[in-house]
């Protein structure tokens, strides 16, 4: 369901389908739709989590007009960061947006330089115009920290400008987006399979679900189903894809407190994975398997022996590090009541996936907006309240036992299967039409939205990951936490970077 309606009637239109808050604000974009005979566009989705639906609301504006509306963000604090990147890439401001700072293009683009629309100057020259403020706490006796945006280690970059008093973090301003590829200008014009190629590098650790719901995306232009053997391979893989994350997470959120011996254990089990993840698509991070309408390849008998095993060591391994975290008290006590993020704040921000389900918001699309054969599975969906470290842990172990729990399921499916029909072919795909996929990503759900254009190639893809929403809930995180901690607070979330510089 789409409401089309004009840039005065947003806010009305926001309250209808968020339903005093019950629908949760899930992302929002923008679209130069001159060529196909329209105007700009601004798309927002809600999600209806009981009826299993996503509200669209898409607001047209004449380009031979203002380019302005009013702001989502006061009402709708998850809106701030998608509002900014919308002035940044398409020109269309926001107005009594609270913080209209640039978002993605940092200092050294020009001013008037929209990279979205489809007429940009690809030969621009990139001079340093902008300005960017980092924001920051004010007081006697406050000062700043700085950290990167080049690290130590081999992260990639983002700059954190603490305002501290002391050893406390009174705030955190977080400056990201330093490598932005311009993944969504890139695909403009590519085939569906040039695109396809594109999607699964966007982030190393998401690729299935990326993938996958770019795959959905497409497939609800189309008339065809994807057969259910093809389903149990697509989601055998994107289990795998949860499994080895977050087993390699919990050694990573170790690593926050320099806790090594359950590092070294944490990237040992993640290590058995990954060389399973050869076995089933050829490459260690699942390339290449899932393809609109079904996948590219098979999963032999010998293939599925091997991770089985691999599970069984996996669990006992990691039972071994549930079993260390829980009877150490030094690591207890570093984890309980740090990093704290209420539930109001969660569902203000729209967050999604372990941060999310930690601060005791219940969400996960597989059941939400279920997809593929996830409603025929049993699986459960942890939740916790406290919203700290620790909490955010404790749905990792728990969600490991889940996945576990669901890859035997599927595997004994893909194993008794009498069907074999890996997809259905070659389809036509509606044009001019926009559709979204979303799959349950390790972070969270994971949205592409696609149009094409009437040669079936691509006009419009939009990208969100689950790591988007969850960053704004970091720089909250911290405060009233000491400096040392941040590290720490930082890995249980393990937001991804690559995500943001798309």
């Amino acid at each position: 369901m789409m409401r089309r309606i004009k840039p005065a009637e947003l806010l009305s239109n926001a309250e209808l389908c968020s339903d005093k808050g019950q629908n949760a604000f899930t992302a929002m974009f923008g679209a130069d739709e001159r060529m196909l005979g329209q105007g700009y566009a601004i798309y927002v989705l809600f999600t209806d989590q009981a009826k299993h639906h996503i509200k669209t609301i898409r607001i047209e504006f004449d380009p031979a007009k203002e380019l302005t509306y009013d702001s989502l963000t006061p009402v709708y604090p998850a809106a701030a960061w998608y509002e900014r990147e919308i002035n940044d890439m398409f020109g269309i401001s926001p107005i009594g947006h609270p913080d209209l700072r640039p978002l993605v293009l940092h200092e050294s683009f020009p001013h008037g330089y929209y990279p979205l629309r489809k007429d940009v100057d690809s030969k621009i020259q990139v001079r340093g115009q902008r300005e960017y403020k980092m924001s920051t706490a004010q007081g006697a006796g406050v000062f700043e920290v700085a950290v990167g945006p080049i690290h130590a280690g081999i992260i990639e970059p983002g700059h954190f400008r603490f305002s501290q008093a002391g050893e406390d973090m009174l705030q955190l301003d977080a400056k990201l987006f330093f490598t932005h590829r311009g993944i969504e200008k890139m695909v403009e014009g590519k085939t569906i399979g040039e695109a396809l190629l594109i999607v699964e590098r966007i982030c190393g650790a998401c690729s299935i679900a990326n993938t996958l719901s770019y795959c959905q995306a497409l497939e609800k232009l189309t008339e065809q189903e994807v057969p259910q053997y093809a389903w149990l391979i697509r989601m055998l893989l994107a289990e795998v894809e949860r499994l080895y994350n977050h087993v390699g997470d919990t050694g990573n959120l170790c690593a926050g407190l320099g806790f090594a011996p359950i590092v070294s254990m944490g990237s040992a089990l993640k290590e058995k994975i990954m060389r399973c993840n050869e076995s089933l698509a050829g490459n260690r991070f699942l390339r290449g398997v899932i393809v609109p309408g079904g996948v590219g390849r098979d999963v032999s008998l010998e293939t599925l022996a091997e991770l089985k095993i691999t599970l069984d060591e996996v669990k006992k391994g990691y039972d071994d590090i549930v079993e260390i975290l829980a009877n150490h008290s030094d690591f207890l006590n570093r984890v309980k009541t740090t990093g704290l993020v209420r539930k109001q704040t969660a569902l203000d921000l729209a967050m999604v996936g372990v941060a999310a389900r930690a601060s005791g918001v219940d969400t996960d699309c597989r059941r939400d907006l279920p997809y593929g054969l996830y409603s025929a599975m049993s699986f459960s969906i942890p939740v916790e309240h406290s919203g700290d470290v620790y909490a955010r842990l404790l749905i990792r172990e728990r969600e490991v036992t889940q996945t576990i729990k669901l890859l035997h399921q599927i595997i004994t499916k893909i194993e008794t299967s009498e069907t074999k029909k890996l997809n259905y072919g070659k389809a036509s795909y509606r044009t001019k039409e926009g559709s979204w996929g979303m799959s349950e990503s390790a972070r969270g759900n994971n949205l592409h939205w696609l149009m094409l254009d009437e040669t079936q190639k691509i006009y419009r893809l939009f990208v969100r990951s689950a790591s988007y929403p969850n960053w704004l809930a970091l720089t909250m995180a911290v405060q009233g936490d000491i400096i040392p901690d941040f590290p720490l607070i930082n890995k249980s979330f393990e937001l991804c970077y690559a995500c943001m510089d798309r």
